[in-house]
């Protein structure tokens, strides 16, 4: 009986052993992926201002009345829309005044180039005398001069009538309106500022201890949050001059018509290349927010799970890059959740 007691014991204790054994076992494997070095564009970020590539300020080419506005601020307008329209007798008064004038000198002039034709069947003939012909020809050219300047004339009072309504050059988004109704107006006076929706670009000032890597590169990105892909730049310009207040050269760029969330006046952040970098990247998925800790779990070679605190720096698609608390080639997990469970098992396990 005294030997039995002790083989009892260990039996129980190899039991217990083996049932301790598949709560590690049953463990599904991590997917992991590797810290890995990557070149990258070396970027200097700086602050821009994004405005309008076409804006313009539309003004009154007649003086008179408003008498309808039928767009106002924040409104989008079609290209021919009537935006502005300005009280016109006057000047259809003035239209049907000058056709009446120009009739009158198509008919004198009409009178004339028949009487120039019977006069100069008549010169042929020899009846009538030189000067008789000289006569009838000059007449004939003096018609033919008024009527050219009366059709000017009408030519001009049709564009004045023309220009009583005022139409949108291009469509866009009205930003202010000038006038009010009822208002008179005069030639020259403002009445609506505008811009065309979706063609927009970015001012940049380039300090110049950067300006030459941005002329040789030329190669730029905006970049809006971390939520959203960098918006890339379809066309950069470099102003060729210097400002003499700050020493930085203005850099335009000009941006896509898909970047729909941006709107003039706004400060966004424009990252320039500069060069080339080398940054340890791993995927977006396997970080973790805890409060104000962000971290990893990692998994070494023994499959065994550490959550490690690191440090996160730019976002590129679906890696980020990590600063401080990983070397190149250690392994994370994929997926964090997963990761977790399997920590909190080594903990039981251990205790």
């Amino acid at each position: 009986m005294a030997q039995t007691k002790p083989i009892l014991q260990a039996q129980i204790f190899f039991l217990l052993s083996l049932l301790s054994l598949p709560l590690l076992a049953q463990q599904p494997d991590l997917e992991t992926a590797n810290a890995t070095m990557v070149t990258m564009p070396q970027e200097y970020r700086l602050d821009g201002v994004i405005e309008a590539a076409k804006q313009s300020t539309l003004s009154a080419q007649v003086s008179g009345r408003i008498e309808a506005i039928n767009f106002d601020v924040d409104d989008r307008v079609n290209k021919g829309d009537v935006i502005v329209h300005i009280r016109d007798n006057e000047y259809r008064a003035r239209l049907q005044q000058v056709k009446a004038t120009l009739a009158e000198a198509q008919a004198g002039f009409d009178d004339a180039q028949s009487e120039f034709k019977r006069v100069n069947g008549l010169y042929k003939d020899k009846v009538i005398s030189k000067a008789g012909f000289d006569k009838a020809s000059a007449n004939l050219e003096s018609t033919r001069a008024r009527v050219a300047a009366n059709r000017a004339s009408v030519n001009q009072a049709q564009e004045q009538l023309n220009n009583t309504i005022i139409r949108a050059p291009y469509s866009g988004i009205v930003v202010e309106r000038h006038i009010e109704l009822g208002e008179f107006t005069n030639t020259g006076q403002p009445i609506m500022s505008g811009y065309a929706a979706g063609k927009l670009r970015v001012n940049v000032n380039v300090p110049q201890s950067i300006i030459s890597a941005v002329r040789k590169h030329r190669d730029a990105t905006l970049v809006i949050d971390k939520k959203q892909s960098p918006i890339e730049i379809r066309k950069l310009t470099v102003f060729p001059f210097a400002d003499p207040k700050n020493h930085s050269f203005k850099v335009r760029l000009d941006l896509p018509e898909i970047a729909s969330n941006l709107f003039p006046g706004m400060l966004v952040k424009v990252a320039f290349v500069t060069g080339e970098i080398q940054r340890l990247m791993i995927p977006v998925s396997s970080l973790v927010q805890r409060s104000e800790v962000v971290g990893v779990y990692l998994v070494n070679t023994k499959r065994q799970v550490i959550f490690r605190q690191v440090r996160g720096g730019i976002y590129q698609g679906d890696k980020v890059e990590i600063i401080a608390g990983l070397d190149a080639g250690e392994s994370v997990a994929l997926d964090p959740v997963a990761a977790g469970i399997q920590l909190k098992a080594q903990w039981n396990s251990a205790q």
